[in-house]
């Protein structure tokens, strides 16, 4: 087998394209040769040692792959050799095979090509998580997603418009603003790439404000983080919610008088804490995706694709937030 590996912290540049033994499945577990390996942007952090699992190396970097069941170990029973799959990895993905716990892999339908089968989980499971279980958005009610034009933004129009919520997408170029409104954002804005100044952080709120009726949005959904939280929480409607969900823009500092003053709330996103957490739960959220997807409310939006051996390319256009919708490695 080949894997693209990281042997030592640093950027995409590091990765090496390595031959390795074939694994072998041991009990509870299977093996998957891999069609298609989906990027996501903890990919471009844990091979940096930023993110919050750090493997032992060597490892590669990779969270969710789709493509064929080619082995299973002693008492497994839920797929078998042959199968169609999909499967959060956590790490290891950029590879031709790989080793996964039985209870990670799902079928997938035989209409779900491989590629879009390798970004279906992460990012929708994020979002409909997000949504459906911690904010609770009801329909009507007004949705700000900051960071729109990436995979969990991607996500979260779709989830929010089949919720029938009022979506405001903000990105960062009136390229996204357009692909943004062509998935079905309602509004957009686009905001300075340059928000330390307040009177920028002021403008960018007052934005939010007059697009959501003036009163704020029921519920901000936040990946981007860094300056730009803040003005998003001041721009909450009363009992508003906002969801962390990532900062590639740094860590963010919030006032907490601000959800004091507005009733509202904070609340945290860990996707991979609740389906370990809520293995009910997290199994109800995937049989909502399937069925969304085979009613065409959802659908991976893939903007780009990249072999194997050119994962470093992938990861430099995901880390210089280039992407809209999502990257695919093409490994079959």
């Amino acid at each position: 087998m080949k894997a693209m590996l990281s042997t030592a912290p640093g950027g995409p540049e590091t990765l090496v394209l390595t031959e390795m033994p074939q694994p072998e499945p041991k009990k509870g577990q299977v093996r998957i040769r891999i069609r298609a390996a989906g990027l996501n942007f903890p990919d471009t952090l844990i091979i940096k040692d930023l993110y919050q699992m750090k493997p032992p190396r060597p490892f590669a970097p990779g969270g969710e792959v789709s493509g064929d069941v080619d082995a299973v170990g002693e008492g497994v029973s839920n797929v078998a050799v042959g199968d169609r799959v999909l499967a959060m990895t956590g790490f290891g993905g950029f590879a031709t095979d790989i080793i996964v716990d039985a209870e990670r892999v799902l079928k997938i339908p035989d209409a779900m090509p491989y590629d879009e089968a390798s970004c279906l989980v992460l990012t929708y499971g994020t979002s409909h998580h997000a949504l459906k279980n911690r904010a609770e958005i009801q329909p009507g009610e007004s949705l700000l997603i900051m960071g729109a034009a990436g995979g969990v933004g991607v996500a979260a129009i779709e989830l929010a418009k089949a919720a029938g919520a009022r979506v405001i997408a903000a990105v960062s170029s009136e390229d996204k603003a357009q692909f943004c409104r062509d998935l079905g954002a309602d509004e957009t804005i686009i905001y300075s790439r340059d928000m330390d100044d307040r009177a920028t952080q002021k403008a960018f709120s007052d934005e939010i404000k007059k697009l959501s009726g003036g009163e704020g949005v029921d519920v901000v959904y936040d990946a981007v983080g860094g300056a730009y939280a803040e003005p998003a929480v001041r721009a909450l409607a009363w009992k508003g919610r906002y969801l962390v969900v990532g900062f590639p823009a740094g860590i963010p500092k919030i006032p907490l008088n601000l959800t004091l003053l507005k009733g509202s709330q904070i609340m945290g996103v860990f996707w991979g804490a609740h389906t370990a957490r809520e293995p009910k739960v997290h199994a109800e959220n995937m049989a909502d995706l399937f069925r969304m997807y085979a009613d065409g409310q959802i659908k991976p939006r893939i903007s780009a694709r990249y072999p194997l051996e050119k994962a470093a390319d992938a990861l430099n256009l995901m880390q210089d937030r280039k992407v809209q919708g999502k990257v695919v490695l093409d490994v079959q």
